[in-house]
């Protein structure tokens, strides 16, 4: 049976990955995509569960489309909420026609079943886009405090090398950068090559991880290799030199905090001195290198010295970009048996986060201004935009440029102006 379909995507990068493989599903299966709700015969939405605001935001945006759909449409929840509240979802929301876990049902009969396919290793259809997320591995490992994905994304399950190389195949020439994502991108391959007992709180180094020589060989690939969401306990000298190597010399460094026995009550390693010489050892081998990080701001136990040492650590490590979120309680982690005591009140925890971004915003702008008259190569994403190795797509700024460029194509220009996290620039003479 053939029909129309209507996608809604929420949430991270790995959902996006997530969703063009069900698109391509449902494309093989003979469904068409529908650019309204209205005339759309399944109505699928792939939800975000990871913290609080993203599961109102799902659940509103399930809420809207079953109100926009046509009569006679099949509603379809999937994704991470749908597989951490399956049971709960479906009694609460009335309006949803199946609540589906990791997996959408393609007939639009009267009772559909759950598949049995692997959504990791689903085929993906070509890309329209010179950039594309790759999604590498599934699930982690790790037990942090704040996290609830483990215990319904599963423990990491990492995908082939093969798997992967056909992937990047399949979605064609006109890809020019791959973003590679995952949970714990580090430990790509560990799970297939070493015991899982005890390998995520040692830290991995040395030529003989998997994921040096995955960077290596993709870099082989294609133009660009960026890389998100690195454990800092996992970046040695030899994981950096492969970043570097590969000419995209940029370090997502997953640190969360910087105060010791902070990072301790997180679950998490490190400190903020071990990060500050992490960040000069890459430095020193590309002085030109972006970073970014991100942070939790009032997670318990939160005191305003461990505060102060994150503010210091901001104005110190001088960082082209960072994310900072409000602690958000999750059911099942360590972090929500915290006694009552350790709480950090919303609001301070929102103040603290403010503090914070009026740091890094600073620091952003001065660090993008310094720019100004500099020469870079950018890759054009679309009529007037594009980025160079600075700028990760959707969460760093743009560097704005003249209609007439390409997209998919590469440019040297000169930049000429700077404004907060944007830049402008024009092609070199």
């Amino acid at each position: 049976m053939s029909g129309r379909y209507y996608l809604e995507t929420l949430g991270c990068p790995k959902n996006q990955v997530d969703s063009e493989k069900l698109a391509g599903l449902l494309a093989a299966e003979g469904y068409a995509p529908s650019a309204s709700v209205a005339d759309a015969d399944l109505v699928v939405v792939n939800t975000c569960a990871f913290i609080e605001a993203a599961r109102q935001e799902s659940i509103d945006t399930v809420l809207a489309l079953a109100s926009e759909r046509r009569s006679g449409s099949r509603l379809v929840v999937t994704g991470c909420l749908a597989e951490r509240y399956g049971e709960e979802l479906s009694a609460a929301l009335p309006e949803v026609d199946l609540v589906a876990g990791f997996g959408v049902p393609i007939t639009l009969g009267p009772a559909p079943r759950r598949p049995s396919f692997d959504l990791l290793e689903l085929p993906r259809p070509p890309s329209g886009s010179p950039w594309a997320y790759l999604k590498v591995a599934e699930g982690c490992d790790r037990t942090c405090g704040f996290c609830a994905i483990p215990s319904f994304r599963g423990p990491q399950r990492s995908r082939t090398f093969d798997a992967l190389a056909a992937e990047v195949e399949a979605l064609g020439d006109s890809v020019q950068e791959l973003v590679l994502v995952a949970q714990d991108l580090a430990s790509w391959g560990l799970d297939r090559t070493a015991s899982r007992h005890g390998r995520c709180l040692t830290p991995s180094t040395g030529d003989n991880r998997p994921v040096v020589e995955l960077v290596r060989r993709l870099a082989a690939m294609v133009r660009r290799v960026r890389l998100l969401y690195l454990y800092p306990s996992s970046l040695d000298e030899v994981l950096i030199e492969a970043v570097v190597d590969s000419g995209v010399p940029y370090f997502d460094l997953s640190l969360q905090h910087v105060s010791r026995p902070h990072l301790r009550r997180m679950r998490r390693w490190g400190d903020g001195e071990r990060f500050l010489g992490r960040i000069a050892d890459i430095r020193r081998l590309a002085p030109e290198v972006a970073l970014r990080s991100s942070f939790i701001l009032g997670y318990p136990g939160e005191s305003e010295g461990d505060h102060d040492e994150l503010l210091a650590f901001l104005a110190e490590a001088q960082l082209d970009w960072a994310g900072f979120f409000s602690f958000s309680e999750e059911a099942g982690t360590h972090a929500a048996a915290a006694p009552e005591a350790d709480r950090v009140p919303h609001e301070l925890a929102m103040e603290r986060l403010r503090e914070c971004a009026e740091i890094q915003d600073a620091i952003t702008a001065e660090r993008r201004a310094a720019l100004v008259g500099s020469r870079l190569e950018v890759m054009v994403d679309s009529r007037g935009q594009g980025r160079s190795y600075r700028e990760a797509p959707e969460i760093d700024g743009v560097v704005h440029l003249p209609d007439t460029l390409v997209p998919g194509t590469f440019h040297v220009v000169e930049v000429t102006g700077a404004a907060a996290s944007d830049l402008w620039a024009e092609p070199a003479s």
